[in-house]
C-alpha cells in the first residue's frame, strides 16, 4: 500500500493543475485518472473544439477572400482531416500533462478510484486489479459529462453529446443544436460555418442567456446574419430516430413545429461525475449533483476535499484550477486568500466571440446601484476595420457614486483575449479614471476597452 500526502482523483485541468502545486508545495504527490491526462478539457473540451473553430475560421476567410482584395480560384474542405487536426492537438496537449507529471515527480494511477475510508483510495485498474493508496489529504476532481434530458435521451448515433460531435465521420447536411450556452453556440457556429444547415433551440428568451441582454441581442443578430436558424421561447419535447434522420418536434409560443435533420446534438448543460466514488460509504454530504464544501474545499468529512464541477460555482476549466491551487495552498499551510467568484471571467469562442466579467446591468441594477454605463462599438475601431471584424462592441458598468468597476462584456473577434484587462482591474480595484490614464496602444482592439470608459464618462473621443 502506497501512502501519499495527497492523492488527486481526476486529471482534468482542476485535478493536474492541483497535483502540480501540491508538488511544487513538496507534497508527495500521485494523480488517479482512469481515461486520458487532461480529461475533458484537453481531450473532449476546450482544446480540441477550439481547433475544430479555428478550421471553420479560416475556411471563412477563404469563402470571404475577396473581402481582403484576394482571388482564391479554387478551396474545398475536409471534414475527416479537420476532425483529425483537433484529436491530433489533444492528443500533443495530454501527452504535454504526462510530461509535466513526469517533470513534477507526480505518481499516475491508472485506473477508476473509489473512497473507501477517509484516507484511503481503492483503485481499479482496466484489467479488474483493486489496489489501495493511502494519503493525508484526497482531493475530488472528477469533473462532469454531458447532460440528458429525459425526453432527449442519446443514443451516441442520431441524438448526440459534445464529444460525439466533435468525431463525426460524417459531416451531416441538418443539425439541430439544443441548447445555446458555450458548447451549444460553439458546435452550431462551427458545423454552420462548414456548411451545415443549422437549426438552434433555446428554451429561454434569449441566445447565451447568462450574458448581458445588449450581448445576446447582438449574437443573435450575428448568428442569424451567418445563416443559423434561432428559435428561442422553444422546447424540443421529443424526438423520432425510427427514419433515416431525425425528426423533432418542438414547442414554440406560436405552436408545435416539426423540423427534420440528420442529427440532433443535446447541449442542455453537464451532470457531475460522483457515481460510484464512494461519496455515500463515507457520508459526504452532497446537494443533488454538487459535493458539498467550505471556502477551502473540505467536504464534511476530514482529510477528504473536492473541487471543479463538481463542486457549487462556476463548471470553468480556470475556475477549477484556481480552486485546486487554493485547496492545497491551504493544506500545506500557505497563507492563501479564497477565490473570488465575483470575478470569473467567462469566454464563448464562436464567431463573435463572446467574454465577460462582474455584473450585467440587469443584476447591477436590481443590486440597487446607480450606474454608469459605456458603450464603444468596433465599427468604430481601426484595427477591427482593417481585419474586416466590426461587428460586436465592448459594454461597461461602473458604479456611478464610487467609481468601481461592476461588469465588463465584450462581443467580437479576439475579445476573449481581451477580458483579462478587466478582471485585473477589477482585483486591483481599479476605477475608471485609472483606465483612462493608462495608455492604450493604437491600433488594438483594446482600445476599445479604453474607449468604453471615456463613453462612459462622457469622455469619449472616437464616437
Amino acid at each position: 500500500m502506497s501512502a501519499y500526502d495527497v492523492i488527486v482523483l481526476g486529471s482534468g485541468p482542476g485535478g493536474y493543475v492541483t497535483a502540480i502545486r501540491a508538488s511544487q508545495l513538496g507534497l508527495k504527490t500521485a494523480i488517479v485518472e482512469k481515461e486520458s491526462l487532461g480529461g475533458v478539457c484537453l481531450n473532449w473540451g476546450c482544446i480540441p473544439t477550439k481547433a475544430l473553430l479555428k478550421s471553420a475560421q479560416v475556411f471563412d476567410y477563404l469563402k470571404h477572400a475577396s473581402d481582403y482584395g484576394l482571388t482564391v480560384s479554387e478551396f474545398d474542405k475536409d471534414f475527416g482531416a479537420v476532425v483529425k487536426r483537433s484529436r491530433n492537438v489533444a492528443g500533443t496537449m495530454s501527452k504535454g500533462v504526462q510530461f509535466l507529471m513526469k517533470k513534477n515527480k507526480i505518481d499516475v494511477i491508472n485506473g477508476f478510484g473509489k473512497l473507501k475510508a477517509a484516507g484511503t483510495l481503492t483503485v481499479t485498474d482496466d484489467k479488474g486489479t483493486a489496489t489501495d493508496y493511502t494519503a493525508k489529504n484526497i482531493i475530488i476532481a472528477t469533473g462532469a459529462r454531458s447532460r440528458e434530458l429525459p425526453n432527449l435521451p442519446q443514443d451516441g448515433e442520431k441524438v448526440i453529446g459534445y464529444r460525439q460531435a466533435m468525431t463525426l465521420k460524417k459531416q451531416p447536411k441538418k443539425m439541430i443544436v439544443v441548447g445555446s450556452g458555450a458548447i451549444g453556440v460553439e458546435f452550431a457556429h462551427f458545423y454552420n460555418s462548414m456548411g451545415t444547415e443549422v437549426t438552434i433551440v433555446e428554451f429561454l428568451p434569449n441566445l447565451v442567456p447568462v450574458e448581458d441582454i445588449d450581448i445576446s441581442k447582438q449574437f443573435e443578430k450575428s448568428f442569424k446574419k451567418a445563416g443559423v436558424k434561432v428559435m428561442t421561447n422553444a422546447a424540443v419535447e421529443s424526438v423520432d430516430t425510427s427514419g433515416k434522420g431525425v425528426v423533432a418536434t418542438v414547442k414554440t409560443a406560436k405552436g408545435i413545429e416539426t423540423i427534420e435533420a440528420d442529427i440532433v446534438l443535446s447541449a442542455v448543460g453537464i451532470k457531475t461525475n460522483i457515481e460510484n466514488i464512494g461519496l455515500e460509504d463515507l457520508g459526504i454530504a452532497t446537494d443533488r449533483d454538487k459535493i458539498l464544501v467550505n471556502e477551502w474545499y473540505q467536504t464534511n468529512i476530514p482529510g477528504i476535499y473536492a473541487i471543479g464541477d463538481v463542486v457549487p460555482g462556476p463548471a470553468l476549466a480556470h475556475v477549477a484550477s484556481a480552486e485546486g491551487i487554493t485547496c492545497v495552498e491551504k493544506i500545506a499551510g500557505v497563507h492563501t486568500p479564497p477565490v473570488d467568484y465575483s470575478n470569473i471571467p467567462g469566454c464563448t469562442y464562436a464567431t463573435p466571440e463572446i467574454a465577460s466579467v462582474g455584473l450585467t446591468e440587469a443584476k447591477a441594477k436590481e443590486q440597487g446601484y446607480d450606474l454608469k454605463i459605456g458603450k464603444f462599438p468596433f465599427t468604430a475601431s481601426g484595427k477591427a476595420q482593417a481585419g474586416g471584424t466590426p461587428d460586436g462592441f465592448v459594454k461597461v458598468i461602473f458604479d456611478a457614486k464610487y467609481g468601481e468597476w461592476l461588469g465588463c462584456h465584450m462581443i467580437g473577434a479576439g475579445v476573449t483575449d481581451m477580458i483579462a484587462e478587466a478582471v485585473v482591474a477589477r482585483k486591483l480595484e481599479t476605477t475608471g479614471h485609472e483606465i483612462l490614464k493608462a495608455i492604450h496602444p493604437h491600433p488594438t482592439m483594446s482600445e476599445a476597452v479604453m474607449e468604453a470608459v471615456a463613453d462612459a464618462y462622457d469622455e469619449v473621443i472616437h464616437l
